[in-house]
């Protein structure tokens, strides 16, 4: 994947009508996470039930490389666009990662972290926000598989 099409992709997020500030963030953050191969990803609007955020992210990696990757890219591609984190936590040799942007915080967890601090759970009362299955990577050939439904592919 070339930097030129996540950057038009990013770009083309952030600008859609149809996602208001914040929640444009957010789903440029999960389209970063759900191509950096992030599994059960969560966008939840908290704004109703938490003073801390208007959205969480919650994704897992299946380990720590991955993790870092995610959260490198994810305040790379946002810093372009003017949203520099205000707190970033156990980035380095860390089960569990917090990027603070005010109205966003993006958890990446390395699995079994998740199911230990189970942040799911947690903010089960959350407004769950859908995310498109295009935010999704997919490799060659998964694209030649059935539609989902009639495939073995559970991304939520």
């Amino acid at each position: 994947m070339s930097l030129s099409f996540v950057d038009k992709e990013i770009d083309k997020i952030i600008k859609d009508k149809k996602y208001p500030y914040p929640l444009n963030i957010a789903m440029a953050t999960s389209w970063i996470l759900g191509n950096h191969k992030g599994e059960s990803l969560k966008v939840l609007d908290v704004h109703k039930i938490s003073s801390l955020a208007d959205y969480f992210i919650i994704a897992s990696a299946t380990n720590s490389t991955q993790a870092r990757s995610m959260a490198d890219n994810i305040s790379i591609q946002l810093k372009k666009h003017g949203f520099a984190p205000r707190s970033i936590e156990g980035l380095h040799e860390s089960d569990w990662i917090l990027l603070d942007f005010g109205d966003i915080i993006v958890h990446v967890f390395v699995e079994p972290a998740r199911q230990i601090y189970d942040l799911d759970d947690v903010w089960k009362e959350a407004k769950r926000i859908d995310i498109p299955n295009d935010y999704y990577y997919s490799s060659p050939e998964e694209e030649k598989k059935p539609a989902m439904g009639q495939s073995d592919k559970h991304y939520f």
